[in-house]
């Protein structure tokens, strides 16, 4: 997803009824414990979203359940309508959440919540995801849930690229280490990107009261185009 450099954010949604249904549990049906740790089961697919660069937004309509809910998680930000609903039924099948569905879910809800959803696989409406802060914004429609998603898409890929990318991976990192530890690797990445060209651009502009434009190929000193390797575009 990440070969595209003219993509600057990607929005992932379903169907009007499914966002994502999970797993083949047919698939899962016969699996034995050495088959499913020999070839390292799902690891493969829960591992290529998170690895991706570009900001993602999942656009959730309809059921996000088990395999479905873990890959909404997956996503940078999620939007969904008052018609979404997630959950992990895992518990169900005699399983658990198997691509980070019990890491990230207590992460974004509190270990309390989450615990009463894994353990019952009860599901949660979109309007609940919202206000447990788990969805950034829930729209009354399907149809607004995806706009919404392209609209804040299209903003965000109007920036500079650089920036984007660091931006979403210092605000990771922050799931993954101590307070102290995250803070100083934020600034050691605010501090790199003085050495970017977009910054002297958006500096500029900045003090010329001109939107950024994700133009990395300006010059900043008076707006003027010219050849990438003139100037030294990061």
């Amino acid at each position: 997803m990440d070969d595209d450099k003219s993509t600057g954010a990607i929005v992932l949604t379903g169907g009007e009824k499914v966002f994502a249904a999970g797993a083949d549990i047919k698939e899962m049906k016969d699996l034995t414990f050495s088959e499913a740790f020999n070839s390292n089961f799902i690891a493969s697919w829960s591992a290529t979203i998170p690895s991706v660069r570009t900001p993602l937004i999942a656009a959730v309509n309809g059921h996000a359940l088990g395999g479905g809910c873990e890959l909404a998680l997956m996503a940078d930000i999620i939007y969904c309508s008052t018609t979404a609903s997630f959950g992990q039924p895992e518990i169900k099948l005699g399983i658990i959440p198997g691509a980070g569905g019990s890491q990230r879910l207590t992460k974004a809800i509190g270990k309390s919540r989450a615990m009463e959803i894994i353990l019952t696989g009860k599901r949660f409406s979109g309007t609940e995801a919202g206000q447990w802060g788990l969805a950034a914004r829930v729209f009354d429609t399907n149809d607004s849930c995806i706009q919404g998603a392209i609209d804040t898409a299209e903003k965000i890929a109007k920036m500079s690229g650089v920036a984007v990318k660091a931006a979403k991976e210092v605000v990771n990192k922050s799931q993954d280490v101590p307070l102290r530890d995250g803070l100083e690797y934020e600034r050691k990445v605010f501090h790199s990107l003085f050495g970017s060209r977009d910054q002297k651009i958006g500096i500029y502009r900045d003090l010329q009261n001109v939107p950024f434009s994700n133009a990395s190929n300006e010059d900043p000193r008076d707006g003027r185009v010219y050849t990438e390797d003139k100037a030294g575009v990061v």
